[in-house]
């Protein structure tokens, strides 16, 4: 059956995703070569499995157009793997010159709510994408009812009496067919009967559901005479109470997507022994039939997915909750302070396929790190810091001098232009960045060694103050004022430059070094008697104060910048005028590869 992809009208069209007039990075290519004969002119990108196909049935007639739908139930908050499907359902809608809804699976009202609703929507439009039509699976639950009293009277439903306990019973196992319902028999008149007197509120909780009638022996266990309603006396979020008795989860979904015509509906590998049944409901019913494809769902090192297992960790305050910056939540990812370009940038690196495998964290972290690298700005901060005095800075009025040095605020963006930053000859160092006697290959200062302050000077270490146990609390350098960095004729050479903030003039702020909530690859697999919680990272936060150049004062939430030499950081919404907080989105590399080498 052909069907055209032209939006509803008067639905909520509002254009397709297309971020700075550009192609959304992820999205399917369906460029072909150049053509020019010249072997050596730039291939065109591979088509994916899913491109293919769609491409294949478009050539054929199958279908005129393409309408595409990302279909999120609205019972928890969307996360990385959520991320992969809304870009390649939006982006073969906006390759293929098609449409993509968003609509929202909504048939099971007791794990439901109107945040999850609201959340989904922000999520799909800060990943920069718009749908072209709204929708809701209750929106069609009047037309899911009349549908099924049409396969009652076709005597291809039926209403059990069975429980659930029965029910799973009587289906039989994978190696063993099912037995029939001994209320299968009944006649469309006496069922038509009694699922009107379901939905008119006669009976309890679990004391009948509506099921399809197919075949108990089927080798695919979800044709054994599937539930297609059950009876709940729960509100719902979007009817009220208007509705006693509710659809199924694989009875809504694919009669939703006949409604919308959509023509490829886009499904993870879990739903592909589901499929005969999709395709049953749609012939039985003789409705539009899309085309179900299916690929592999996203799993990821160090990361659990499941929604179940999420939700533990915030109805249990292992995290803060479900936009902590370790969740793998999109709202815990953007208040980490990834961007929607590097998730973007992720999808499309990792690709669509038909197998199921697991994606290395790092390939995410790089993705950020990638973007951020072009885009975010220098400062300069000092997280566990020292004293670095220099003794020949000069003085006025018994004061130090203050110089102003010229920073470079991106040296790959050179629009991005310079600042200054106050110099004196009272410092903040890293305390990693001195040793008192250091190994040979240790480019950073030492007693007796020198080094090269970031836009600044070159200084030579004299000697140092110690504290009562022997710690280094005060490093004692000089300068030398032909060395300043822009300037500098002297002809002396170092190997090392360190990073420092003026003690005169640090903005004192809280940093929040966020790590991987998991300390194993797959927390999933655990031994006898554990669960995913007993690899929960005892490490994923510290808390630091940390002083910063007088620039990031003048930061808002939200905003990106590269602490140099420690890692990329946000501001976090926490942040108060007096009060600023910056969350780790990422270090500059990938500090847990070199952890495991050494394991």
């Amino acid at each position: 059956m052909n069907a055209s992809s032209k939006p509803d009208p008067g639905s909520n069209p509002a254009g397709k995703a297309n971020p700075g007039g550009k192609q959304a990075p992820g999205n399917a290519k369906t460029n072909a070569n150049n053509g020019s004969g010249d072997d050596n002119a730039p291939k065109a990108p591979s088509k994916h499995f899913i491109l293919q196909a769609v491409e294949a049935d478009l050539k054929s007639g199958r279908f005129d157009g393409v309408q595409t739908r990302f279909p999120p139930e609205p019972n928890g908050y969307l996360h990385i793997g959520h991320a992969k499907s809304i870009c390649l359902n939006f982006g073969l809608a906006a390759d293929l010159g098609g449409a993509c809804n968003l609509r929202f699976d909504d048939t099971n009202p007791a794990k439901e709510d109107t945040e999850y609703v609201d959340s989904i929507q922000d999520d799909v439009r800060w990943l920069g994408f718009q749908w072209d039509n709204l929708h809701f699976a209750s929106d069609y639950f009047d037309q899911l009812y009349t549908w099924a009293e049409k396969l009652i009277e076709d005597g291809k439903a039926y209403v059990c009496d069975l429980n659930a306990e029965e029910t799973r019973e009587y289906r039989g196992t994978l190696t063993e067919p099912g037995r029939n319902s001994p209320y299968r028999d009944r006649t469309p008149a006496e069922n038509l009967e009694l699922f009107r007197k379901m939905k008119a509120g006669d009976f309890a909780d679990g004391e009948k559901t509506l099921r399809a009638k197919i075949d108990m022996s089927a080798p695919n266990i979800n044709l054994r005479d599937p539930v297609m309603y059950r009876i709940a006396h729960v509100e719902h979020h979007r009817t009220g109470d208007t509705w006693c008795i509710y659809p199924m989860y694989d009875w809504a979904h694919g009669q939703s997507d006949s409604i919308e015509k959509i023509t490829f509906s886009i499904c993870t590998l879990e739903f592909e022994h589901h499929r005969p049944l999709y395709d049953w409901y749609c012939d039985s019913l003789q409705i539009h039939h899309p085309r179900q494809i299916e690929f592999a769902r996203l799993n990821m090192t160090y990361t659990v997915m499941s929604k179940r297992k999420l939700l533990q960790l915030v109805k249990e305050n292992h995290v803060t909750g479900w936009d902590d910056p370790r969740m793998p939540t999109l709202v815990g990812l953007r208040r980490r302070g990834y961007t929607p370009e590097s998730i973007r940038a992720f999808c499309a690196d990792i690709g669509v396929a038909k197998f199921n495998s697991t994606i290395d964290v790092v390939r995410l972290e790089n993705a950020v790190r990638d973007h951020l690298n072009k885009v975010a700005p220098r400062r300069m901060a000092v997280l566990n810091p020292v004293k670095l005095t220099i003794t020949n800075w000069p003085e006025e009025n018994g004061k130090p001098v203050v110089e102003m040095m010229d920073a470079t605020n991106n040296p790959g963006d050179a629009e991005a232009g310079s600042r200054q930053v106050p110099f004196t000859g009272n410092l903040w160092i890293e305390q990693d960045d001195f040793k008192e006697e250091a190994p040979r290959k240790f480019f950073r200062l030492k007693k007796g060694g020198a080094v090269r302050l970031r836009s600044g000077y070159i200084v030579d270490c004299e000697d140092v103050v110690k504290d009562d146990d022997g710690n280094v609390i005060e490093i004692l350098c000089t300068y030398d004022p032909a060395t300043k960095s822009g300037q500098d004729e002297s002809g002396r050479k170092v190997k090392g430059t360190i990073h420092w903030v003026s003690r005169d003039h640090a903005a004192e702020v809280t940093v929040r070094n966020y790590d991987r909530l998991f300390c194993v690859e797959n927390p999933d697999s655990s031994a006898e008697g554990k669960t995913f919680l007993d690899h929960l990272n005892p490490d994923s936060l510290s808390t630091t104060t940390a002083y910063v150049e007088p620039e990031l004062a003048k930061a808002q939430v939200g905003d990106r910048v590269q602490f140099e030499r420690l890692g990329y950081y946000v501001v976090d919404p926490d942040s108060t005028d007096s009060a600023m907080v910056f969350n780790r989105i990422v270090g500059l590399r990938d500090s847990w590869a070199k952890i495991a080498a050494k394991k």
